[in-house]
């Protein structure tokens, strides 16, 4: 139908069919042809052809035009639309605290792509507390922290127990210590106090920084025992078992996202055996 208002409207403008065929790019009888055709499907009469090439337009045809343009116009703003929805990519932007971005999310990740192929991921490395942060300010759609940390109209699920062990050289030190607002701060000043160690201390902001220096004999730290594999370590009790949480704002997502979050809630974990310590 909207085609043969395209050419209707071509027609009606020229009042000439071989014209509008030049204008169409197409053949002088496909032209009749597609006015015929619209002329049938509405039962109106469009086009009075007076003499050879001269065509007069009926009140019929004025209606249409003045009406037509319009759902021509609706029409193509529609199709661009659609097209427009088509070619883009949904995003998730996701926060995630250290340890879980360096030992955990590479193999949850690759999963989410295989199975939402048309989300485009963007990945933020931060501490617990930046996580919730970012949430609050709508920088990030969800994120992964390493302590139960809350806040106001953000909601929280516990995911995986990560085991928290001591590595490197007790005798030595320096200890190295993450920042107060990451979330194995809290516990490893715990456990210099329980331990009443009063070594040095090197606050380092960073995960990966704090297992080079370890792997390089520096220091000793308290750090996850997925980042201890390749290093010395003590094991400690289950008060040093902490969650890694999922946390996302109270409002819902957009259906896609929410449909990401919910699979990695309630299967993406057990599915793809990350629970393993």
């Amino acid at each position: 139908m909207f085609k043969y208002l395209e050419t209707f409207k071509v027609v009606y403008e020229t009042k000439n069919f071989s014209k509008a065929a030049e204008l169409l790019f197409v053949a002088q009888p496909t032209v009749s042809a597609q006015i015929k055709q619209l002329e049938n499907e509405l039962g109106v009469t469009l086009f009075i052809r007076n003499g050879r090439k001269e065509i007069l337009t009926t009140p019929q045809a004025e209606l249409l035009y003045e009406k037509g343009l319009m759902l021509l116009e609706d029409w193509e703003i529609l199709t661009e639309t659609l097209k427009q929805q088509e070619n883009h990519q949904l995003r998730a932007i996701i926060g995630a605290s250290h340890t879980f971005a360096v030992y955990l999310l590479p193999d949850l990740l690759m999963q989410l792509k295989k199975l939402f192929p048309k989300i485009s991921f963007t990945i933020k490395m931060m501490n617990s507390l930046e996580v919730i942060q970012a949430l609050e300010h709508h920088e990030i759609d969800f994120g992964f922290i390493e302590k139960p940390l809350s806040a106001k109209n953000l909601l929280r699920f516990p995911l995986i127990e990560d085991q928290l062990v001591v590595a490197g050289d007790l005798e030595q030190g320096p200890w190295l210590v993450r920042e107060k607002t990451s979330g194995v701060a809290y516990y490893t000043h715990r456990f210099l106090a329980e331990n009443d160690i009063q070594q040095e201390q090197i606050v380092i902001e960073s995960n990966e920084v704090i297992v080079s220096l370890l792997k390089k004999g520096f220091g000793c730290s308290l750090i996850s025992k997925r980042a201890a594999a390749d290093l010395n370590y003590e094991s400690l009790s289950e008060k040093y078992i902490r969650h890694f949480y999922l946390v996302k704002r109270e409002p819902p997502l957009p259906i896609d996202l929410n449909k990401v979050f919910d699979w990695i809630r309630l299967r993406g974990f057990a599915e793809n055996k990350l629970t393993e310590n």
